[in-house]
């Protein structure tokens, strides 16, 4: 790291991924390690050592300083954590005193806590400890722990649609089944687990789905004009049921209001819609298989006037950025169950793929990927009336 690099970081302030400290004593361990297990946790950090805190100030630090800061430093991550977590220091020099660059990478084998057990994650500037449900994403993020195999109480093999089952079933093992015979073959698949159906079973299987998952639904609001106004809309409604059904609905409600183009066809045809069906399929599908079911919210689906948005609880699994989605590429998904399966009930072909697919149809699109606020959204962009008039 050069003298430049130090002076944007200090120019930037204190932010999510950067901690200034005056000095490091022994008595500062429990704070250190609390720091190092959320960045950790989180997508890493720096730790700037030698700094006043918030002011930017350099202090600089003696040889001796230096030293008891890189040791207490070592020891802290290997003993006082766990698992261990790797960090690097860097000694640099400004303007004639010496700082403490410490770097700690967003970790490999998530989750981390302190000696005490206790789970630390960033929160902006700070840090707090983490949630039971931040600590199954964790986990899950580590590929630890899974969703869509976790088992939903108060379910049982009465829960599944017997025909939807035998169908998918049919085509895709190419077998008839007997009735007495769906518990068994469902435990197998991980369909279901201790009598109970697991969460991958009642979203791809389940009746009543709206009851025993009612999180895992799209809600839609179709707005009047291009602001988001909550007290003022054309219609509101909650897409629910298993995956098959969801997709269904969604899918024919956006393309029930598209705008159609007449062209040059005759008076009678439908019209070519403004924007392309497979767009909207692939995207909704992507969004109900990949979406972070350890969030307990809706995947949300706003039409306006010159956009068309879907948002999904969870960021990009398995460290995806957009460029890599934009791409095509593809890494194992946080639901794995679901995406073995899924292709035999909906059109899928794979987060990357289906991304691709959309924009090549149809390039007005942008993704955002919100790690912070743990959300991934699309924003698919109408044309203009005039435009679509001519």
């Amino acid at each position: 790291m050069n003298i430049v690099e130090i002076g944007e970081i200090i120019n930037a302030g204190e932010t999510s991924r950067v901690q200034f400290k005056k000095e490091l004593k022994a008595k500062q361990a429990d704070d250190l390690v609390a720091e190092l297990v959320a960045m950790s946790n989180f997508e890493g950090g720096k730790i700037l050592i030698g700094i006043e805190d918030k002011k930017g100030t350099v202090i600089g630090l003696g040889f001796d300083a230096l030293e008891k800061a890189n040791n207490y430093l070592f020891n802290w991550a290997t003993n006082n954590i766990k698992p261990a977590v790797t960090i690097f220091t860097e000694t640099v020099s400004i303007d004639g005193k010496f700082i403490l660059v410490v770097t700690i990478p967003a970790g490999i084998d998530k989750p981390y806590c302190d000696k005490n057990m206790v789970y630390w994650i960033k929160s902006a500037a700070n840090k707090r400890r983490v949630s039971p449900d931040e600590l199954k994403r964790l986990y899950q993020s580590a590929g630890k722990l899974y969703a869509d195999r976790q088992a939903i109480e108060d379910t049982s093999v009465s829960d599944v649609d017997l025909p939807l089952f035998r169908a998918f079933y049919q085509k895709r093992y190419h077998e008839e089944i007997e009735t007495d015979e769906i518990s068994r073959l469902m435990t197998n698949l991980r369909l279901i687990k201790d009598n109970k159906l697991t969460l991958a079973g009642a979203l791809l299987f389940g009746k009543n789905t709206e009851v025993l998952l009612p999180d895992s639904q799209l809600s839609v609001i179709w707005f009047w004009g291009k602001e988001f106004i909550t007290d003022d809309y054309r219609s509101s409604e909650n897409m629910t049921g298993n995956l098959l059904q969801q997709y269904q609905t969604s899918v024919n409600f956006v393309f029930s209001i598209l705008r159609k183009i007449q062209g040059e066809q005759s008076f009678n045809s439908l019209g070519i819609p403004e924007i392309p069906k497979l767009v909207f399929e692939e995207i909704i599908i992507n969004a109900l298989v990949h979406r972070d079911y350890f969030i307990h919210d809706s995947i949300k689906l706003f039409i306006f006037e010159d956009r068309i948005e879907i948002t999904s609880p969870g960021k990009l699994p398995n460290n995806l950025s957009v460029e890599d989605i934009k791409r095509g590429i593809q890494r194992r998904s946080r639901n794995i169950v679901l995406t073995s399966y899924v292709s035999d009930v909906l059109p899928y072909r794979g987060i990357g793929s289906g991304i691709l697919r959309s924009l090549q149809a149809y390039p007005h699109i942008d993704f955002e990927n919100n790690t912070v606020a743990e959300y991934f959204k699309v924003t698919i962009y109408r044309p203009e009336i005039k435009q679509i008039i001519t």
